[in-house]
């Protein structure tokens, strides 16, 4: 399980542009007026092979004298209780303002690990002027960088890596992690609770598991694996929770300590955006995924309502459509085995593995009857596939020009994998590799 990292500061200090530097992407949209980031931008980042992951707090436009107290704040606190690792920016342009004081007055209080950073240090002068921030007593060192040009990152990005803690393995290494995740109040603390209650002899805890999550182990008909919940957050009676904020960092945890995540969703009130971040938490970390529809007892239903409401689903989450989807109930336990069956049969779609004959000969017959298409009058040969030693499903397909494949192509090749072999649940990677 990878470490996580937040991005704090007060608005316009460049927290979006160091996400998108860090993360590779241009998820976070950057602008110079203040408080454009208002949904919060969570991605993965590597660094000398190792990952984690990275969390923009955002900035926020209230237009509020209290936009500290009402906003930054909460933010703060929340990165605080659920991060490994803070990356507190400031702006070396500015200099100290009352709201960076205010924020390190309260870094300065926890015991997590806090990376002070001087954001747009773009030249050997503003560098200088960096040390200005010595005096706000956040940690040993000031990191002066440029997130736009990237300089001084590397540098910022070895510290971090190297204080990283080494997450300890569990004893039950081998048996399957089933986490169980979706925004608040889909039921997924019912949802274990009637599969625990089952027959609670059955169920026994894990010693030494972190704090982040709970593992109990599952034995019973016929089924061994861990099951990872979050049903046991503590009340934080002096936070005053951003719910949305606060279930996603908790569902990357999760996330990231499963083999297969059972997303849950309310059947009384459909597929919402939150829903869909979770699921892109999920597919990023490449995990398998059961899709769940909790609550289906409380819908009213016709002779299509399943097929409409399966049918909705899936063009939500397009491209990504070859998952199990499942109608159950917590309250009566309607087709809960059948979920557990479904994400245990994802998981050994996600551990399968396929020889290199097998794989040409059934993907070269693929590609001869359906050629990727010439570009600038060069024409593309895919010589040979192989399945690559990862931990999720990765498939390498070596070429002469592989930099003339494009996505559609990408994505034919990906179909006609999961038409040949069992991938359900389970995303898939395909890269194209030069020969």
């Amino acid at each position: 399980m990878s470490n996580i990292v937040a991005i704090v500061g007060r608005p316009n200090v460049g927290k979006s542009t160091l996400f998108n530097r860090l993360s590779g992407t241009r998820k976070a949209i950057v602008n110079e007026t203040s408080g454009v980031t208002r949904d919060r931008n969570y991605g993965k980042s590597d660094w000398n092979g190792v990952e984690f992951s990275i969390i923009d707090t955002g900035g926020y436009a209230t237009n509020s004298d209290d936009i500290f107290e009402e906003e930054i704040r909460k933010q703060i606190m929340l990165a605080i209780d659920e991060a490994d690792a803070i990356l507190f920016v400031v702006d070396v342009k500015q200099g100290i303002t009352d709201l960076d004081a205010a924020v390190a007055s309260i870094l300065r209080r926890t015991k997590k690990k806090v990376y002070l950073i001087a954001n747009k240090a773009d030249n050997s002068e503003l560098t200088f002027a960096a040390n200005e921030f010595y005096s706000m007593g956040i940690g040993k060192q000031v990191f002066p960088i440029s997130a736009v040009n990237g300089s001084g990152t590397g540098d910022l990005l070895d510290e971090l890596i190297n204080d990283f803690e080494i997450k300890p393995s569990d004893d039950d290494e081998g048996l399957p992690r089933i986490a169980f995740v979706g925004r608040p109040n889909v039921g997924k603390s019912s949802t274990v609770n009637a599969l625990v209650g089952i027959d609670r002899n059955i169920v026994t805890d894990i010693a030494g598991t972190t704090r982040d999550s709970i593992h109990t182990r599952f034995q019973k008909f016929g089924h061994d694996f861990i099951m990872v919940d979050t049903a046991g957050v503590r009340k934080k009676p002096k936070v005053h929770e951003d719910l949305e904020f606060y279930s996603v960092m908790r569902s990357i945890r999760t996330i990231e300590s499963a083999d297969v995540c059972v997303l849950i969703l309310d059947a009384t009130r459909g597929v919402e955006q939150q829903d869909l971040a979770v699921l892109d938490i999920i597919l990023s970390n490449r995990k398998g995924v059961v899709i769940m529809i909790n609550k289906w007892d409380l819908v009213d239903k016709e002779t299509n309502t399943m097929k409409e409401f399966e049918d909705e689903i899936k063009n939500r989450i397009a491209p990504f459509k070859d998952v199990p989807i499942i109608f159950t109930s917590a309250t009566t336990k309607q087709r809960l085995i059948q979920v557990l069956e479904a994400a245990l049969e994802v998981h050994d779609n996600r551990i399968r593995k396929i020889s290199t004959s097998e794989l040409n000969k059934v993907m070269q017959k693929a590609i001869a009857a359906l050629n990727p298409p010439a570009l600038k009058g060069k024409f593309i040969k895919i010589k040979y596939v192989t399945q690559l030693p990862t931990h999720a499903p990765t498939f390498a397909f070596y070429c002469n020009l592989p930099q003339y494949i494009k996505d559609p192509y990408r994505r034919y090749l990906e179909n006609q994998i999961r038409k040949n072999w069992n991938f359900r649940g389970v995303p898939i990677q395909v890269l194209v590799r030069k020969k």
